[in-house]
């Protein structure tokens, strides 16, 4: 299964968590990237957060503090854990795994998974 694959979202109220996790296969020879974008209805998507094969990590401002990325490459899984969680997060949540081989660079998203989140 290369294609990401989200799970994890749902329904909260307003202060909740939730923790998405993305699920990919890799291969040892190649660099991977990991991604989490969110999209609300009638908005672009978003950048969330990031982690890179280096280790380096990145979180849009409006997540900063209250959102953590992490990878348990023994699973193959990128977590998003998301704290304190306000209406504004309600959106769709994707997945984007970079692939990079000898090759060249490849995209792959997953399908989503949705947070709701109400006052």
């Amino acid at each position: 299964q290369v294609q990401p694959v989200e799970s994890g979202g749902g329904s909260v109220q307003a202060g909740g968590s939730l923790r998405l996790s993305c699920v990919a296969s890799r291969v040892t020879y190649c660099r991977y990237d990991m991604t989490w974008y969110r999209q609300a209805p009638g908005k672009e998507r978003e950048f969330v957060s990031g982690i890179v094969s280096d280790g380096s990590i990145s979180y849009a401002d409006s997540v900063k503090g209250r959102f953590t990325i992490s990878q348990d490459n023994a699973k193959n899984t990128v977590y998003l854990q998301m704290n304190s969680l306000k209406t504004e997060d309600t959106a769709m949540y994707y997945c984007k795994m970079v692939r990079v081989c000898a090759d060249g660079p490849r995209y792959f998203w997953g399908q989503g998974t949705q947070v709701t989140v109400s006052s």
